[in-house]
């Protein structure tokens, strides 16, 4: 058994959507106009976006992406607005890693497993 499917609910698809494609860099799909439901990635393990209006109280996921340049990825986050929770910080396990908010307020990882990367 794999995980098949990670899905964010929105009260905004369009926007939390287009604020993923940018960060991971993926090319709009079909349903890039689809109010209610929208696929970011479709590999192996998808990344979805869906509409929903349920009220919500707290947060109920943490997403991580193992990214190759720390550097270049925190740019990024950085040029998209997100929240910076965490810059990047060297683990003892040898990982880097930091975290910042996505649109809807949901913690997302950042994590690079270092070899001859950049030293923080």
């Amino acid at each position: 058994m794999r995980i098949g499917e990670v899905c964010l609910l929105t009260r905004d698809v369009p926007r939390l959507a287009e604020f993923y494609r940018k960060l991971l860099d993926a090319a709009p799909g079909e349903d890039k106009d689809n109010q209610v439901h929208q696929f970011v990635l479709a590999e192996e393990t998808a990344l979805t976006v869906m509409g929903d209006e349920t009220p919500r109280t707290g947060q109920s996921a943490v997403l991580a992406f193992t990214v190759e340049n720390m550097d270049a990825a925190f740019a990024k986050v950085r040029a998209l607005g997100a929240e910076i929770l965490e810059e990047p910080q060297k683990r003892p396990w040898g990982a880097v890693n930091m975290s910042f908010r996505d649109p809807d307020g949901n913690v997302v990882y950042f994590r690079c497993f270092m070899k001859e990367q950049q030293e923080l």
